[in-house]
């Protein structure tokens, strides 16, 4: 490793720097997150939406054809920043096209349930794409808390943050919760099912709320259902047995979002 004179730039040249370690653990393993308290942000866009949120490295890190006249183009506050050849940074990537830059983030400390907040509540979906798709949804439409069930995927995974699309930034983020958390929102939660309840856009949906959407298989599970104060099922005029979980969230948010009242 080599410093830049009086800056905080450091050209890396081994795949056996600690850092370079840290970055490939955080980028190819789900979990690690929870334990470093950091996660890995890839991609020029993903990267951007944090600073539109005020989310500042800890550590920028960019291939070297990236960093040719890219630093004007950042704000990175005091973060120390790793510049590597570009067989290096695909090293550390885990996307088939590597993004050529990225971030690691320090991590909100753990947080509890906000009580009021206008919420979703993932009960063990599993599928990183649908996860990161309701996320986009709940921010787009005014569901500020995300809560996720046990056995739900990692939220702040690599594959979850890249379907995010920037979304978590937005969002007040709790995981690994009991059914029996749900106790402290005060808001009525609203279960989906493909088979009970009214129409949702028939309804007269609550506001705020908390919809619960649950795993793709299984649906929302029966702990959480005994929580339901109201079953929603969404009308399927072409035939099909169920829909994809984040294609009816996206459904049952927005009608919520164009029910709510004014103000």
């Amino acid at each position: 490793m080599t410093d830049t004179a009086g800056s905080r730039v450091s050209h890396v040249v081994s795949r056996d720097n600690a850092v370079l370690k840290t970055v490939r653990r955080l980028s190819r393993d789900n979990t690690a997150y929870r334990k470093l308290g950091q996660a890995w942000l890839e991609g020029d866009h993903l990267c951007r939406a944090a600073c539109d949120q005020g989310v500042l490295p800890a550590l920028a890190v960019f291939a070297e054809s990236a960093w040719r006249g890219a630093a004007p183009a950042w704000e990175l506050g005091s973060a120390r920043v790793v510049v590597v050849p570009d067989h290096l940074f695909d090293e550390i990537s885990a996307l088939e096209s590597p993004g050529r830059m990225g971030f690691v983030i320090d991590l909100p400390t753990a947080a509890g349930v906000l009580p009021h907040q206008a919420s979703v509540v993932l009960d063990r979906v599993q599928d990183a794409g649908n996860v990161g798709s309701i996320l986009r949804s709940a921010a787009a439409l005014g569901f500020g808390q995300v809560l996720a069930i046990k056995g739900s995927a990692a939220l702040w995974s690599p594959k979850v943050l890249r379907s995010g699309m920037g979304a978590h930034f937005g969002l007040h983020l709790v995981e690994a919760l009991e059914p029996a958390d749900l106790a402290s929102l005060e808001l009525p939660i609203i279960a989906t099912s493909s088979h009970q309840g009214e129409p949702v856009h028939a309804s007269a949906l609550p506001w705020p709320c908390a919809w619960a959407f649950g795993h793709e298989g299984q649906g929302v599970g029966e702990a959480v259902a005994r929580q339901a104060r109201l079953w929603c099922r969404i009308g399927q005029p072409g035939g099909q047995e169920s829909l994809n979980v984040a294609a009816a969230a996206a459904i049952c948010l927005h009608a919520s979002a164009v029910g709510r009242p004014p103000g």
